[in-house]
């Protein structure tokens, strides 16, 4: 059957998750979240697209944007998951699918506050449920930029956390004790079948992929992206927006 089309309108924002291939846990690295955050600044200076909501787990990414048209989106998705699948593939000496299928999409007008409001809190909520952290902030969601109002130089606030209060103090204490109220809902159980344990062990291979004599090298080398300055300003701009408690001055970077 033919993929069903997305529902692409003006004026709507878009909640957008996308998965490492198999679920596996390909994204839980310092530097590939530090890449990730260049990937998407790269991408914001090519479509000038809005993003009001970001968390980076280690299997999953999850984004909440408004694109400058509607048929920007799609553009938007391939050309990160191009990019991000092609330089982690090389850091990783894999081939193949990085990302699992399509990824998914659920959009809703951007003056629908209430649904906005609920979906910024689920994703800025991820690190909690999954019993990373206790609380709400984390190096690599942008909640932090709400809670203490700061710029982390990727994301901005959505026009229904503008709406909260008279004030940003305001805004910012509201949207605080919203989350703080927020009560995960239990995932259903994992259901084993057979094979379920015993054939990924006979499907995993110590054999590293070699690369041919005469490949070219791409333009996103490990080394030149990962050294570069660019990428580790757009970075530790991002974590002391967001991380709890603040970097201490002169730190690069503080685990959270």
């Amino acid at each position: 059957m033919p993929r069903p089309q997305r529902q692409l309108k003006p004026n709507y924002c878009y909640h957008i998750t996308v998965r490492c291939n198999n679920r596996e846990f390909k994204l839980s690295s310092h530097e590939s979240r530090e890449v990730f955050l260049y990937a998407i600044k790269k991408a914001q200076d090519k479509f000038k697209f809005k993003l009001y909501a970001l968390c980076i787990m280690s299997n999953h990414v999850h984004y909440l944007i408004e694109p400058n048209q509607p048929e920007d989106l799609p553009k938007i998705m391939h050309w990160l998951n191009w990019y991000t699948a092609m330089y982690f593939n090389r850091m990783l000496n894999r081939s193949g699918h990085f990302w699992e299928k399509r990824y998914h999409s659920s959009g809703f007008e951007k003056t629908d506050y209430r649904r906005a409001l609920n979906t910024l809190r689920y994703i800025h909520a991820n690190p909690k449920a999954a019993s990373m952290q206790q609380g709400f902030f984390y190096d690599f969601s942008n909640y932090g930029t709400h809670d203490r109002l700061s710029n982390d130089g990727i994301t901005q606030w959505h026009p229904a956390f503008l709406q909260l209060g008279r004030t940003l103090e305001e805004c910012a204490a509201k949207y605080r004790r919203f989350c703080q109220k927020y009560r995960p809902q239990a995932k259903p159980e994992k259901r084993n079948f057979w094979g379920s344990s015993f054939l990924p062990s006979l499907l995993k291979t110590k054999n590293k992929i070699k690369k041919s004599p005469g490949q070219m090298s791409l333009p996103w080398d490990k080394q030149r992206v990962t050294e570069s300055t660019e990428v580790h300003d757009v970075a530790e701009k991002f974590i002391k927006a967001n991380c709890f408690p603040s970097p201490v001055p002169g730190i690069r970077f503080v685990e959270c």
